[in-house]
């Protein structure tokens, strides 16, 4: 696991404040746990500090340390810890999140990579026009859909997490530059699936076998039992 600390001095800003509609959020975030137990929000609260800036800054840990009353250490160990917590600076239209797991990199993983290195900039960085930014990132858990990338996105009207799957680099790259545009591409599997079902269509149980008789069911209607 790589060492994760908070962004440059030069990067934080002075003060965090959440917005009118954020604290309404939060307070009702730390009213669902008993008295002495408010640090279970943690997560919560960190979570929407970077829907609302893009990023976890220093901050924002330390406002959720105050609100939370809890030691300042406390809410960056756990900002330093998960991997969903963004510790620098994003882009301001959308972050992406390349999977490099085997799976997405047996299907195409390091083109999509190629792509965010040429149109984006190296890896935790924001692009020249300050609109994208992206990182390589373990299993998001759409292996079948592979390769895939998850994509955090500030466009149309609020802040945005989904997943592009069975990506290829042609259409990735029309997708990164669809969000730098400011537009929202349609997510989920580019290439028609629904779910994670065979592009090809059904392999297995294609026969009829509405009729087939089973004992268990027939059994348990004529003795009046709930099939």
């Amino acid at each position: 696991m790589s060492t994760r600390r908070l962004a440059a001095d030069r990067l934080q800003p002075d003060s965090f404040t959440f917005s009118t509609e954020n604290a309404e959020w939060v307070k009702t975030q730390i009213a669902k746990f008993p008295e002495g137990r408010q640090a279970s929000a943690v997560i919560p609260l960190l979570w929407r500090a970077q829907e609302q800036e893009g990023w976890v800054t220093r901050a924002a840990i330390e406002e959720t340390a105050r609100l939370l009353d809890m030691p300042t250490i406390r809410v960056l160990e756990v900002a330093t810890f998960y991997f969903m917590f963004q510790l620098s600076p994003t882009g301001s239209n959308a972050h992406i999140q390349v999977c490099g797991t085997t799976p997405c990199m047996l299907c195409g993983a390091e083109s999509l990579v190629a792509v965010c290195e040429k149109l984006i900039g190296p890896a935790h960085t924001v692009s020249a026009d300050g609109t994208l930014s992206w990182e390589e990132v373990e299993c998001l858990g759409a292996c079948a859909n592979a390769p895939m990338a998850q994509i955090d996105s500030w466009v149309k009207g609020g802040f945005h997490s989904d997943y592009y799957e069975d990506m290829d680099e042609e259409g990735f790259a029309g997708i990164v530059e669809a969000f730098r545009a400011g537009n929202y591409p349609k997510p989920g599997s580019q290439k028609g699936r629904f779910a994670s079902e065979p592009l090809g269509g059904q392999t297995a149980l294609t026969e009829d076998h509405s009729e087939t008789y089973n004992a268990s069911v027939a059994a348990a209607v004529t003795e009046g039992a709930p099939a």
